[in-house]
């Protein structure tokens, strides 16, 4: 089957976020947060405020502009795993790769500047409840995971709160590793007999 590739008009979409999400934190670490209006990254970046606020509800999700693509990879680790992968080694992949990205080469300067600035921190603090609970409805909608809401919530709060934890540890992927030994015990409580149930068709359900 042949895979559809992007269209010019997405690739277009998409550079012009990009431009516009590059523009907006080159302005915020050079002057400030609060120095920069919407206005000044729109002119910067040569679009329309309209423009802007088309790829950006606010100001604030311009410096995680990655916000969404993050929430869709977590839940597509427990939708779209292989049909013997378990979940817990599914999401310490994902918190890896996104413990890696904020914390490469250049990261530091923008933490600095959340960290600086108390409306982002909010933002920061909303996104990952956002995160958290878009984890946990994934889990409980998953039909080879039959835990309660409640355990389905608490796992996906241990989750999000790993990569924050991760993050700032003096060895991060080290770090994610700690935790996820700490998530999956705790998951495991919530379901001991995971290993040895089957399925209609006489599969290991995952777990």
């Amino acid at each position: 089957m042949t895979v559809p590739t992007t269209g010019r008009r997405e690739r277009k979409k998409a550079a012009t976020r990009q431009r516009i999400a590059d523009t907006a934190l080159r302005l915020f670490l050079e002057r400030g947060y609060d120095a920069v209006g919407i206005r000044d990254v729109a002119s910067e970046a040569d679009v329309a405020v309209t423009t802007l606020f088309s790829h950006f509800a606010s100001k604030e999700a311009l410096v995680f502009e990655r916000d969404d693509d993050f929430e869709q990879r977590l839940t597509q680790a427990v939708t779209d795993r292989a049909q013997h992968e378990s979940l817990i080694p599914a999401l310490r992949r994902e918190i890896h790769a996104l413990v890696r990205h904020c914390t490469a080469n250049g990261a530091a300067p923008v933490w600095r500047l959340i960290d600086e600035s108390p409306a982002l921190r909010e933002y920061e603090e909303s996104m990952r409840l956002r995160h958290a609970e878009s984890l946990a409805t994934a889990l409980v909608a998953a039909p080879d995971l039959r835990q309660s809401t409640t355990a389905c919530r608490t796992i996906a709060r241990f989750v999000i709160d790993a990569y924050s934890l991760a993050r700032e540890a003096v060895d991060p992927q080290a770090a994610v590793d700690e935790i996820f030994h700490m998530i999956e015990a705790a998951w495991n409580v919530t379901c001991p007999s995971a290993s040895g149930r089957q399925g209609p068709d006489g599969s290991r359900l995952r777990a």
